[in-house]
């Protein structure tokens, strides 16, 4: 059974950070040196270059701001994360939750992960919380909530520069930029996640193999006035995944809303679809040996990508069957 420690009080007095914090992250850096835990209100210089990783973790980071201020976070040292907001398992089984974080004006090379119940849909105490009903209740009571994202460059390093993992709800990501190259996507909304916002933001990145936006069992977002520039690997695509990893995969991809989103292209030959309602379908190999149950993936292989709303986006040199809706009861309308 999975329990939950209360949070930190929203109005607990707040700190800056002294001058420790700042010396360790101004250490030389390896590829095993450890995260510094931030459990304070942290402001750095315009000019500094922070290459430590940084974590906000459980309720001592609760109601923390970093204002990179203009400096750069970087973590292209190998094996490092540059930054992790996560939630911190106790000795009883329960969770120690972070939420209402703030992170704003940094540049950050590598990424920033939020984790709950663990590091991707395929960790194990995911996997078990999956095998019976609650599971999306669970995740998200779980993962940390309400963190704030702003005016942040995020210049992938080769993985996935930006990472929701499951369970995490109320997310804002506002008037950030997308760079660098990814060998998958470069916003990961993962399964039972739920009521995220991903506004206002520009995703200039190279995906090689993927979209640049994947919601995958991701409910009631808001996707709302981005910009895709020339996103050939595909833009935001919805979809369930349908048991990798012996998970169930709970909730479906739907009540999302996508608006008034534009789609820039410099040539359309080999482009994936820049929406895509239901762009997997149970077409993975691993859909035949998924773990069998009564309840989502483990019920049946295909995404429900349903009740979905997408209006108001403009695909600039591209045509609208760059929209591409394969499941049914959704509102795909005053697109151009």
């Amino acid at each position: 059974m999975l329990l939950f420690t209360p949070m930190a009080p929203a109005d607990a007095a707040t700190k800056a950070c002294g001058a420790d914090i700042h010396r360790r992250l101004k250490a030389k850096v390896t590829k095993n040196t450890k995260a510094v835990a931030i459990d304070c209100d942290l402001t750095l210089k315009k000019g500094d270059v922070i290459a430590v990783p940084l974590s906000f973790t459980g309720s001592a980071g609760s109601g923390r701001v970093l204002d990179c201020n203009g400096a750069t976070l970087d973590g292209t040292v190998p094996s490092a994360m540059t930054v992790l907001i996560r939630s911190k398992r106790q000795p009883d089984g329960s969770w120690d939750v972070p939420r209402d974080i703030t992170i704003r004006n940094c540049t950050i090379k590598g990424g920033l992960h939020i984790r709950g119940l663990g590091r991707n849909g395929e960790a194990e105490n995911v996997r078990k919380s999956s095998l019976t009903p609650g599971h999306t209740e669970r995740a998200q009571a779980a993962a940390p909530r309400d963190i704030r994202i702003e005016n942040v460059t995020f210049v992938a390093q080769g993985g996935i520069p930006f990472y929701a993992a499951p369970g995490v709800t109320g997310l804002v990501v506002e008037n950030s930029t997308f760079t660098g190259k990814s060998g998958s996507v470069g916003i990961y909304l993962d399964a039972e996640s739920a009521r995220n916002q991903i506004r206002g933001n520009v995703f200039n990145i190279r995906t090689t193999v993927r979209e640049v936006l994947a919601v995958d069992g991701s409910a009631d977002n808001r996707i709302e006035g981005n910009r895709f520039e020339n996103p050939i690997g595909g833009g935001i695509f919805l979809y369930r995944n349908c048991g990798e990893g012996g998970t169930i995969r709970h909730q479906a991809p739907q009540r999302n809303v996508i608006k008034d989103n534009s789609f820039r292209y410099s040539t359309t030959v080999g482009a994936r679809p820049a929406i895509w309602l239901g762009s997997r379908q149970g077409n993975r190999f691993y859909c035949l040996y998924r773990t069998r149950g009564g309840f989502g993936s483990g019920l049946s292989p295909r995404d429900f990508a349903q009740n979905n709303v997408v209006t108001g986006n403009r695909l600039h040199g591209a045509s609208l069957g760059l929209i591409l809706d394969q499941d049914e009861n959704n509102t795909v309308t005053d697109n151009r």
